[in-house]
């Protein structure tokens, strides 16, 4: 069917592939124990858990995000072959699974819902997240702080509304756990940051 009859059917055009968004992501990108960025059995392992929300305050459930942070001594070097995982199996590439990498990759569940364990950051008191979802055109970057430090240059420079979109919060029910909701769009959006 050529454009101007399909033109003539409906008025408009479809989408063509460069029009629609994913996710597309669902094989290979998503692997097992992406959310274990702690060594298994570590003593010092916090939970950071969430949901993702869409701009009408529904949860997302195929969104994927990506955590990246300093290791508890306050180093940004991680360990070799965080990003090297096999697609089928999640097994590691190139070092032994037991090191701490500062990298983690977790897709929300039917739910909207994620979680990672992790060990607490040193210097900075936050973990970076990266936000994958359908609609979204670029992913998206924000943080999650565990606490709130004085002096951050970020949160000092926002209205205390928007800076409670950054915090996340320990939940006193649960041991070492920190709860992180992020919205996408609306009067809860979370503060999103653009990289030059």
């Amino acid at each position: 069917m050529s454009e101007q009859s399909l033109m003539e059917t409906n008025g408009t055009l479809p989408p063509t592939p460069s029009h629609t968004v994913g996710p597309f992501y669902g094989y290979a990108l998503p692997f097992p124990d992406g959310g274990e960025i702690a060594p298994a059995g570590h003593p010092d392992t916090i939970t950071v858990h969430g949901y993702v929300y869409d701009g009408a305050g529904d949860p997302i459930p195929d969104a994927l995000l990506e955590f990246w942070q300093a290791a508890p001594d306050g180093s940004l070097t991680g360990a070799p072959g965080s990003l090297r995982r096999d697609p089928v199996t999640g097994g590691y590439y190139g070092r032994n699974g037991v090191d701490f990498t500062g990298f983690g990759r977790v897709p929300t569940d039917a739910d909207g819902h994620y979680a990672v364990r992790t060990l607490p950051p040193g210097g900075a008191p936050y973990l970076s997240v990266c936000v994958f979802a359908r609609g979204l055109l670029h992913h998206l970057f924000t943080r999650a702080y565990l606490d709130e430090p004085a002096g951050d240059t970020l949160l000092s420079g926002l209205e205390p509304a928007r800076r409670e979109t950054l915090l996340a919060r320990a939940e006193a029910d649960k041991h070492r756990t920190y709860r992180f909701d992020i919205h996408l769009q609306g009067d809860k959006e979370t503060v999103f940051l653009a990289f030059d």
